[in-house]
């Protein structure tokens, strides 16, 4: 961005230059992705979950670390609300550090647990919630900054249902450590507004899905530029776990079955098994699977290389300064 620059508290936790994290994308975010986004200014998140062994991470690890040429990155980890046989958390952050990564992006329960080792290690948590209460309670427990995801999110954005715009300013004033705000942020616009309204930065997902970096077939990316902001539907609060995904036959049948009142883990996993996503990812057919996807899908206008679409949202950061200081008299 020609004569501005970015610094909040954000930018220098991370080092980078723009105040952007590329959240973690489950079976998406491996190297080439994350180590884009580095190289354009943001810091990204490999997501540890995609890889059925510590071996496979820690090779992505290693890959990401030559491709992001000194930029930083990091490892998100999702963990499930509550502790369940077989779960590799542990493990995880044992390779973590001993890969000496220096970020961890986690979500699902708090990471309150897990905070001493990474800190006497050297490295930053960043904890990613659905509600201001939970990023009040995450940063109490040591956590260096929080994203906060309001409805407009894909993926999980939690019980509450509470916009971006409200979560970022409620948040900002509430919190004490950074706070990124997510959920239905597409461009440079928000950007600005996000910072207007106290956050000190962003966290963007669905509007990256079209970066010649995310493997996903092509098909799959030609669907989401189709799609509009009216083209997510949200299932699974029968499980109160809900889930802002791509609207398509398996989110119609997932809600039929909940209409019905019949909706259980039972019924309801055969079709939101997170495998039925990577088939619809490999060969690009979006009938199936529960796809995380949120409003800033409408956003989405072609496919082209991650770098392309980080200037393009810097373009509209400029100009939504330049529109407030014509407007705006002191």
């Amino acid at each position: 961005m020609s004569g501005m620059e970015f610094r909040t508290r954000l930018t220098d936790l991370f080092g980078i230059r723009l105040p952007i994290v590329a959240g973690g994308l489950h079976w998406l975010a491996n190297a080439d992705y994350v180590a884009a986004a580095g190289r354009a200014g943001m810091i990204g998140f490999i997501t540890a979950a995609s890889f059925p062994d510590d071996a496979g991470l820690r090779d992505e690890i290693r890959r990401c670390r030559d491709l992001c040429e000194g930029a930083p990155f990091g490892v998100n980890v999702s963990m499930l609300p509550k502790l369940v046989q077989g779960e590799r958390t542990d493990a995880i952050f044992d390779l973590i550090v001993r890969e000496e990564v220096r970020f961890v992006e986690t979500s699902g329960r708090s990471p309150e647990a897990y905070i001493p080792r990474l800190h006497a290690a050297g490295i930053k948590v960043i904890h990613k919630v659905p509600a201001v209460r939970f990023a009040r309670k995450a940063a109490a427990v040591g956590a260096d900054a929080v994203t906060v995801v309001g409805a407009e999110c894909g993926g999980h954005p939690g019980l509450d249902l509470v916009g971006s715009i409200v979560q970022a300013v409620l948040a900002a004033r509430d919190v004490p450590v950074p706070v990124a705000v997510g959920g239905g942020i597409g461009t440079g616009e928000q950007l600005v507004a996000a910072l207007a309204m106290g956050a000190e930065g962003v966290t963007i997902g669905t509007r990256f899905l079209v970066a010649e970096e995310i493997w996903a077939h092509p098909d799959f990316k030609r669907r989401l530029i189709e799609t509009d902001e009216t083209g997510t539907e949200l299932i699974l609060s029968s499980l109160r776990n809900t889930m802002r995904v791509l609207r398509n036959e398996t989110s119609r049948q997932v809600a039929a079955i909940e209409a019905a009142g019949e909706g259980s883990l039972e019924t309801l996993l055969p079709h939101v098994s997170g495998k039925l996503g990577r088939v619809a990812y490999e060969t690009g057919d979006t009938s199936r699977g529960a796809l995380s996807v949120g409003h800033s899908v409408a956003f989405a206008d072609r496919i082209e290389p991650l770098a392309a679409i980080v200037a393009r949202l810097e373009a509209e950061a400029e100009r939504a300064i330049d529109r407030l200081s014509a407007v705006v008299r002191r």
